[in-house]
Order: C-alpha cells, then structure tokens, then sequence
C-alpha cells in the first residue's frame, strides 16, 4: 500500500536532495518551525520507536512545514497532469484498506494481523530506517544547502551509502546510494559495478560505508545516534548549514 503518489513525491525527492526546503520526507527542519513544534510531536518525531512508523502518517501529512497530502490531488506536491494517477492510486489505496478490513471479519483479524497487519510494520519499519540513514548519520556532520548554494551535484553527494549485509541483495543493493541519487537512471543490477567506477571520482566527497555483519544492527546506533543531535537546522544563517541540537530534547 504505497500508490502512484509515493513515487511522484520520491521523484521531487530525488530532484532536490540535500535542499534544505524543496527536499521531501526526511529532510531538516528550519529552526523556525522547529520551535513551533509542540512537546508531544517533538518527541514522537526524535524518540524510538516512533520515528519508524511515521511512513503512513507522512503520507497523509507530510512532513512538519509542508502543506497537503500525498492523497489530495490538488497538493503542491503534483502537477495538473498528475491528478488523474493520484485520484487513481488513492482509490485503489481505499479498496485495499476497504478489502483488508472485509478479510478481516471474514478470516480472523488476528489471523490478518499475522498475514498482513506485522509484515506490513515490520516493512514501514525499515522502510523508515533506510531512508532516514541514507540521509543522516554520518559521524562527521554533513551539509544542507539552500539558494544559491545549492546543486543537484553537491546535494547528491550528501548522500550517503550503506551496507546492509546479507539484506543488500534483497532490495537490490539500494545501499549504493550516492550513484543512485545522481545517476537514477542506473539499473539496480548495476549498482555496485558503477559505484565502484565513480569512487575515484568521487574522492574525498565519497563517505566509504561501515561494514555490516549478516545483520545491520550497527545501524540502530548511528540512527539513536542521529536522532538524539540532528533536530534542526539554522533558519537564516546562509544557504549551508548545518543540523544544531536542541540541549533539552538531548538531554532526555
């Protein structure tokens, strides 16, 4: 249950990464509208486990500081000629949702919650994570760009790479993200081979990533890690910035 619309909003994604504005999901907020944000919302966006179940709540309220939702046709997020694909995945958004909840009282709802209600959490869940951790979470704090500071080159080369264990070849070696954001025209099958090639290139802007065991759980540490200092950034101290801690969210 992701629809035509979260491809559309990853594309904007992919176009304006590393923009401190214009990027969408889990891009920085501005500290304006960080201090706007009441104590609960602070904390259900910056303490585990909450952050990896805001998937569906993103995609009906987007991220704090923008306006619609990725099921209203008339949102910022699309252009006119996307209505029809949006009010097309929205409904068959609802049939699924409608069907789920039938199967539900005709099977078990607790056999439905083992059937799809847990794979489904299970997926938001590292769906959230691995987006989150391509973009955050390197030890060295890394910048945001706005206004004329900012390309479509050096807001890619934020990016950083991951290695997934046994996980890479699952989702397709989506850890090689950096040649993913710039060259996205890249086929997945090709990824490794191409990141590989680009690394001399790349230089000293390529963040070479950890080794995982069969596992990924060194990730959970550098995602608590991240949560607990990346919390905004500088609303007008110029076009690169960088995210600033808020001591009193740190501190619990």
């Amino acid at each position: 249950m992701i629809g035509l619309f979260r491809r559309i909003s990853h594309r904007t994604h992919h176009q304006n990464h590393g923009h401190v504005e214009n990027d969408e999901s889990w891009h920085p907020l501005p500290e304006r509208i960080y201090r706007t944000l009441d104590k609960t919302t602070q904390m259900l966006r910056f303490t585990l486990p909450f952050p990896l179940l805001a998937y569906p709540f993103y995609l009906w309220n987007r991220s704090p500081g923008k306006t619609g939702s990725h099921f209203e046709p008339s949102s910022d997020l699309f252009v006119p000629s996307e209505k029809k694909d949006v009010i097309t995945s929205a409904v068959c958004w609802t049939a699924m949702a409608a069907l789920l909840v039938g199967l539900s009282f005709v099977i078990d709802p607790i056999q439905m919650l083992k059937l799809y209600g847990i794979p489904y959490w299970v997926f938001v869940m590292w769906l959230d994570l691995a987006t989150y951790m391509h973009h955050h979470g390197h030890e060295n704090k890394l910048p945001w760009y706005r206004g004329k500071e900012w390309s479509y080159l050096r807001g890619g080369l934020t990016t950083l790479d991951r290695d997934y264990g046994l996980i890479n070849n699952i989702h397709h070696d989506i850890g090689t993200h950096v040649v993913h954001h710039l060259f996205p025209q890249i086929p997945h099958y090709h990824l490794v081979e191409a990141t590989e090639a680009a690394k001399p290139v790349f230089g000293k802007y390529y963040r070479e990533p950890k080794k995982s065991g069969p596992l990924p759980f060194h990730l959970l540490g550098n995602f608590i890690t991240s949560l607990k200092k990346d919390h905004y950034v500088s609303s007008d101290s110029g076009d690169v910035v960088y995210y600033q801690t808020d001591p009193k969210l740190s501190s619990k």
